[in-house]
């Protein structure tokens, strides 16, 4: 990777170091660090612990704001939903972050770009690297407009499993199963394909790289289509 890849990695993300070396900094996995013998900039294990610090406060101050009515317990859980590794993981495939981690030899041969807890991981360290770079104010609006949008759909998405249970048994009173499709690709790196289905129709399919994330994708879509049909708020 070189300069002119990371200049298209600001491009997306609409934001320009001062300091190169932070961003590099955010996308250096240990394996390639310890592989490579850097010392100057490291990998992104301290960006990230101080990412994870400006996200937390940001997203506090955004749901205090939202949800005036929310008491601290549903306020806290919702907030849990919101930054945990999966959908910070969502967040990172919408960005193609996984194409710029640079990572060692042996985590690139065992499926680490597409990890979520790496490419999680290097969302929050990029975080970090914006507030040491441009300060608060600068993270402020990274978060907003990259884990903090579209809040709505996310929500839908997080919870996907539970709400369209609650919306097939509880509202339609119909039974549904998640049936694997097939699954490919070696042992460390599969890929599952799964559809969920209920009295022999297909409402929604989905894939990952485990099955309860392609169940969760299946969810996600059935729940598309049951809003279409205003089962679903």
């Amino acid at each position: 990777m070189n300069n002119n890849d990371l200049s298209m990695l600001e491009e997306k993300i609409g934001y320009f170091f001062e300091d190169k070396l932070l961003l590099k900094q955010a996308l250096t996995h240990s394996s390639y660090a310890n592989e490579q013998k850097i010392n100057k900039s490291g990998d992104y294990e301290r960006l990230e612990f101080l990412g994870d610090a400006v996200l937390e406060v940001v997203s506090s101050e955004f749901l205090f704001h939202k949800y005036p009515d929310l008491p601290e317990g549903k306020l806290t859980k919702l907030r849990a939903s919101m930054v945990c590794e999966s959908s910070l993981a969502m967040c990172a495939r919408d960005l193609d972050l996984g194409s710029y981690i640079f990572l060692g030899k042996g985590e690139e041969a065992t499926g680490g770009r597409n990890r979520e807890s790496i490419t999680s991981d290097v969302m929050e360290a990029i975080i970090g690297a914006i507030f040491l770079d441009g300060g608060m104010e600068k993270a402020k609006l990274h978060i907003n407009r990259f884990i903090l949008s579209d809040l709505e759909d996310k929500a839908l998405f997080y919870d996907s499993k539970s709400r369209l249970q609650e919306v097939l048994q509880g509202v339609l009173k119909k039974e549904f199963e998640y049936i694997l499709n097939s699954e490919s690709g070696p042992e460390h790196d599969k890929t599952f394909d799964v559809s969920v289905v209920s009295l022999g129709e297909e409402l929604g399919r989905g894939t990952g790289r485990t099955k309860k994330g392609a169940e969760q994708q299946a969810a996600y879509q059935a729940l598309l289509k049951l809003r279409d049909k205003g089962y679903v708020s």
